[in-house]
């Protein structure tokens, strides 16, 4: 039998179905190459994305060789621990020097041999140096005015006069004399700096 059409109702609405064709899945996103660069780490995990300079500890001991982020050394217990971004030159005159830090102060010690049971300032400096492959041979104050290269380096300076020479290595200074305990100390870290005035900067070349 036909089916009589009903009156359309202008009062009310009209509903209507719509079939929603299936979407197809959409194929898993392929894992690209990550680019190396100076701010990632290529054995980071995807989770944290993080530098390296974030992740890493501030500090990280490996035996004698302590480190620390950035491009300042930092004291820590009487030790050194070289800027990550320093020359590795720089690292091996920090890390030579800490070698030291219980020594007595031996006036002409360090200068027969940089091997010594104590030492002088000049003999302190001469054994950082030779650590850094910047010195073949002990040197007293007098000469290291004129040693390396004038003025004050980049991460090395030596202030000398006759009588006395000290360094400073990335920010900390390396020297025998202790002002806040007075006298001669032996080979020491330091975070205060001292007058240099009547002293002649010098430094290593390339450093």
């Amino acid at each position: 039998h036909a089916r009589i059409a009903q009156p359309v109702s202008y009062g009310e609405p009209i509903r209507v179905a719509y079939v929603v064709p299936r979407a197809k899945a959409a194929p898993a996103p392929r894992a690209e190459q990550v680019q190396d660069d100076d701010d990632y780490d290529s054995d980071s995990s995807a989770d944290d994305g993080g530098s390296d300079e974030e992740e890493a500890p501030p500090f990280e001991t490996r035996g004698s060789k302590p480190m620390v982020a950035g491009s300042r050394a930092v004291l820590r217990n009487g030790l050194a621990y070289a800027p990550s971004h320093a020359p590795q030159s720089v690292k091996h005159a920090i890390w030579a020097a800490n070698t030291l830090q219980r020594k007595p102060y031996v006036w002409g010690g360090g200068h027969g041999s940089f091997y010594d049971r104590g030492y002088d300032c000049s003999g302190t400096v001469s054994f950082a140096l030779h650590g850094a492959s910047a010195l073949a041979s002990p040197l007293p104050s007098s000469e290291f005015m004129r040693y390396g290269e004038r003025g004050r380096g980049r991460w090395i300076t030596i202030y000398s006069r006759r009588g006395h020479t000290f360094a400073l290595i990335a920010g900390l200074r390396l020297d025998t004399t202790d002002f806040q305990n007075g006298g001669n100390s032996g080979p020491r870290w330091h975070l205060d700096g001292r007058d240099t005035r009547g002293y002649v900067a010098r430094h290593p070349a390339g450093m």
